[in-house]
Order: C-alpha cells, then sequence, then structure tokens
C-alpha cells in the first residue's frame, strides 16, 4: 500500500511539471508577491529596527519564508472532494482498494513537494538577490524549519479535509471553503504575523490551530525563537494534528452512509 502512495505523489509531481506555463508564472508569482510585501513592511518599519518582536531583517526572512511555506502546504483538495462528491465520481473511489482520504492527501503532497522546488525555491532565489535575506545558518535550523513545514502541511491538509468532507452534508459549501482559505491566511501569520495582533486576539488565536500553520514554521526558519522553544512548537503542532484527526474520522464514518450520488 505504502508503493500505491509514493507512486500518486510521483504522479501528482509529474502532472504538475507537465504544465510548463504555470511553472514559470508561479515563479514570477511569488517572486512579486514577496517584493511586494518586503517594500510594504520597509514601509511600515521606517527608521525603527525592531516592531512586534521581530527586527527589520527577520520580517525580511518572514515575509519570504512565510509565501514559501504556503507554496508547500496549500492545496485544494477541499474543492476536490466537493466536485468528486457533485459530480458522483466519490462512489467509485470508496469502492476501490483504498483510502480514498489517504489518496487525496498523498496527490496534495505531491503538488506541495511540486510547487515548494519549483515555484517557491527559484522565487526566493530571485528575490534574495534583490534584497537582503538571510537564510538559517546551521544544519539544526533547517532541521528545525523542514520538521515544523511537514506537520504545518498536514495540519492545513486535515483542516482542508474537514472542509470538504462537510460537502457529503450540504451539497454546497463554496462558501465555507472560501471563508475557511481567508481564515487560514490572516489567521495562520501569512498576511500579518502574529505578534503583531491586540493580546486579546493573540491569546484567542492561541486555542486554535492556523498559526501552527505558517506562524510557526516562519519563526523558526527567521531564528527568532531558540531551538528549545523550536521544539515546543512543533510539539504544539503535534498535538493539534491528533486534535483534528478525531473529528476527520467521525465525519468519514458518517459521510460513507450520507452519502448522496448528485452526478455520475
Amino acid at each position: 500500500m505504502g508503493k500505491l502512495y509514493l507512486e500518486l505523489i510521483r504522479i501528482r509531481f509529474l502532472t504538475m511539471l507537465a504544465y510548463r506555463v504555470n511553472y514559470y508564472s508561479g515563479i514570477i508569482i511569488y517572486a512579486i508577491n514577496i517584493g511586494a510585501y518586503y517594500f510594504l513592511w520597509g514601509a511600515i518599519y521606517g527608521g525603527q529596527q525592531q516592531l512586534g518582536g521581530l527586527t527589520v531583517e527577520q520580517m525580511t526572512a518572514y515575509v519570504a519564508i512565510a509565501w514559501m511555506s504556503r507554496a508547500f502546504y496549500f492545496n485544494n483538495i477541499d474543492m476536490e472532494i466537493a466536485q468528486d462528491v457533485r459530480e458522483g465520481k466519490v462512489a467509485i473511489e470508496m469502492i476501490r482498494p483504498y483510502n480514498y482520504l489517504s489518496v487525496k492527501t498523498a496527490q496534495a503532497f505531491g503538488e506541495g513537494v511540486f510547487r515548494l522546488l519549483f515555484f517557491a525555491a527559484p522565487g526566493i532565489f530571485l528575490v534574495s538577490l534583490l534584497i537582503p535575506f538571510r537564510f538559517p545558518g546551521t544544519p539544526e535550523g533547517w532541521g528545525l524549519y523542514l520538521v515544523s513545514l511537514t506537520l504545518a502541511f498536514v495540519i492545513n491538509t486535515e483542516l482542508n479535509l474537514l472542509t470538504g468532507l462537510f460537502t457529503f452534508f450540504l451539497f454546497r459549501n463554496d462558501g465555507m471553503m472560501r471563508a475557511k482559505r481567508v481564515i487560514v491566511d490572516l489567521m495562520s501569520g501569512l498576511v500579518l504575523p502574529i505578534s503583531f495582533f491586540p493580546g486579546w486576539a493573540q491569546t484567542l488565536m492561541g486555542w486554535l490551530p492556523f498559526q501552527a500553520i505558517n506562524y510557526y514554521p516562519s519563526l523558526i526558519f527567521t531564528g527568532a525563537i531558540s531551538p528549545e522553544q523550536a521544539w515546543e512548537l512543533i510539539g504544539l503542532q503535534a498535538v493539534w494534528i491528533a486534535v483534528i484527526f478525531m473529528p476527520i474520522l467521525i465525519l468519514w464514518r458518517r459521510a460513507r452512509h450520507k452519502l448522496v450520488v448528485q452526478g455520475g
């Protein structure tokens, strides 16, 4: 079974590679996004050396790595599940000798690896030629970041699976999926670092899983926290993975009995 999922990852990777226009445009888009945020935050900082616990250099790295991380953990499997339900394809998928949700996760991972290697990495390289940018200086820093980024992918994928499963019950949940995407981008620290939010908002978001998607890996990459603190954040990510997994299991069991094929 493990070979099956590895093959699914490879196929999705090669499928993404086949669309060369998306490849070149993706690099440009990520470079523009990072550059735009860099100049925006440069204007916000002005002559100040530190804001929200981050120096100018750390904020530069934070902005770049936040978008690089998003390239890996971002996926549309909630929309893919919704489309499969509406078109009736999910009925065929559910009788095949594999787990439907695991297949979707493997495909999302293959897409994420492609985006990381061929969108984000070249984009970061282009940006580093134009603006000051500091990479982690030790193998430990890179290792902690990659571990945290992998867990971030799992958390975001679990949220997408959870949102997609609601299609079995609501039939049309496009609004929920769009709202989820906006909430994740905002509350994960992609648009604004968590340390810039008011104290009450930071406390509230501390009880939610969103900052474990982007904010934690970005903090680790920038070196704004110590390795000990990084391991604490990684532990919190592991806890969130376990917490979100339980409602996925419950909804999936009910969805298999609730399925109504609308197409086919």
